[in-house]
């Protein structure tokens, strides 16, 4: 393979300037092995996050040609090497420095989604039953390595910066791993729709074209929260069965 230049985001704080550095390349190598031995050979103060190399930890996030990836599982082979290849950082979370943001606010927002509460066990040996076809859709789900490269392209935190109303993808999907759950016994429909703010997302899909792990993001995940919040919320029937009961789903 020729020798390639990558052109790669320098600077603290928000601010800085791309660098040029030409390094050589060979077969097999991905931009994570590009960006570690221009860091061994011409720029040992870059900073970059990684850590297990396989895909596996969501560590390396950045933006590769200006689309969200892991550099580690980004191969120099499906780029076009004859330009420079473009290297930042995420572009939806606090730059730190060079390659790396602060992505503690995923964290923060993680803690204000209920946990899961499981129903009290309904079988004599103190134990619950459930159909399979009910834990194979929410299986999906738990791939995620949180790599927020959904949050990353998610237009309502990237473009937007929506990030006290909304909690992005990411957080969807789990919110819809607890609420699809055959034992979780808790309703999260209101939270998700007034403090989570599950009605900014327009199902653009950009979140699942860039998942790493291909979990169906928007199809398996957002649109059926979409769906419970909206009948919950708005449907007549629903609203005239909570008349009935007593139980009306608040504004």
């Amino acid at each position: 393979m020729p020798k390639a230049t990558f052109r790669i985001w320098r600077g603290t704080g928000g601010k800085g300037a791309y660098a040029d550095y030409a390094t050589e390349t060979s077969e097999g190598m991905v931009v994570l092995d590009a960006v570690h031995q221009i860091q061994a050979e011409q720029a040992p103060d870059l900073a970059v996050r990684w850590n297990c190399k396989a895909g596996k930890c969501g560590s390396c996030s950045a933006e590769v040609n200006g689309r969200p990836k892991l550099m580690c599982m980004s191969r120099l082979s499906d780029l076009d090497l004859t330009k420079p290849v473009t290297i930042e950082p995420m572009r939806a979370f606090p730059h730190h420095k060079d390659l790396v943001t602060d992505v503690s606010w995923n964290f923060r927002v993680k803690r204000q989604i209920r946990p899961f509460t499981p129903r009290a066990p309904d079988a004599p040996d103190g134990t619950w039953r459930m159909q399979q076809e009910d834990v194979d859709r929410v299986q999906e789900f738990r791939k995620c390595i949180e790599c927020f490269l959904c949050q990353d392209v998610c237009h309502v935190l990237r473009d937007h910066h929506l990030h006290e109303e909304f909690v992005g993808p990411r957080y969807l999907v789990y919110a819809a791993a607890l609420e699809m759950h055959p034992l979780d016994a808790l309703d999260r429909r209101d939270e998700l729709r007034k403090a989570h703010g599950i009605g900014y997302c327009n199902i653009t899909k950009c979140c699942t074209a860039v998942c790493p792990e291909s979990i169906t993001i928007t199809d398996n995940a957002i649109i059926p929260l979409k769906e419970r919040v909206m009948d919950h919320s708005f449907d007549p029937i629903v609203k005239l069965v909570g008349l009935i009961r007593g139980t009306v789903a608040g504004p």
